[in-house]
């Protein structure tokens, strides 16, 4: 009788071995399944990191680019008030210009007639107008140079102040139209860079 009572009680405890056992599968079953979600979970947040890393270098690259392009507009403010001053200061010295050109005395001999040149005419090459300049002021020394003595008298007392005030006006414009040359390619440059 004892050897029953001993194989029930070890039959028993082996019946609770294969009990717990299942009990253990189970729960590594679900470990399991929880291991893989949690792997899949940690590809999708380190696919997701690599795209705001990604994200956080394409706005870190636009916010240099916002910082170019501020200082881009503000240049160009800055040159559009300038050339809003050159062109305010264009007309006076124009009108200077053709009042002084105005005062100038016809040309004595009739082979090299005396050609005003306006100062209103646009001239985008910086050398032709320099060649125009020097061309004006030549004809205008030749011209003087070659009045009769008592004509050169008035011509002198004007020299000293509407031939150098035509001259300084010229130079002037010649110089206000060079910066504006100037401020126009700095800005086409500075836009068109990017």
């Amino acid at each position: 009788m004892t050897g029953i009572i001993l194989d029930s009680i070890l039959m028993m405890l082996l019946v609770a071995a294969i009990g717990y056992g299942v009990k253990l599968e189970r729960k590594l079953k679900g470990l399991r399944e929880g291991q893989l979600a949690f792997a899949g979970a940690v590809k999708e947040l380190n696919n997701a990191a690599g795209r705001a890393e990604q994200a956080l270098a394409t706005l870190r690259a636009s916010g240099a680019e916002t910082d170019l392009l501020h200082d881009r507009i503000i240049k160009a403010r800055q040159v559009k008030q300038e050339l809003e001053v050159l062109i305010s200061r264009a007309p006076k010295q124009a009108a200077a210009a053709a009042t002084a050109a105005a005062r100038a005395p016809a040309p004595v001999k009739e082979e090299e007639p005396l050609e005003l040149v306006s100062t209103m005419a646009l001239v985008t090459e910086e050398s032709e107008r320099a060649r125009r300049m020097a061309s004006l002021m030549q004809r205008i020394e030749q011209a003087s140079a070659a009045m009769p003595a008592q004509a050169a008298k008035p011509v002198k007392e004007a020299e000293n102040g509407g031939l150098t005030g035509m001259l300084q006006a010229l130079a002037a414009n010649q110089a206000a139209q060079q910066s504006l040359n100037r401020a126009r390619r700095s800005l086409d440059e500075d836009l068109f860079a990017a």
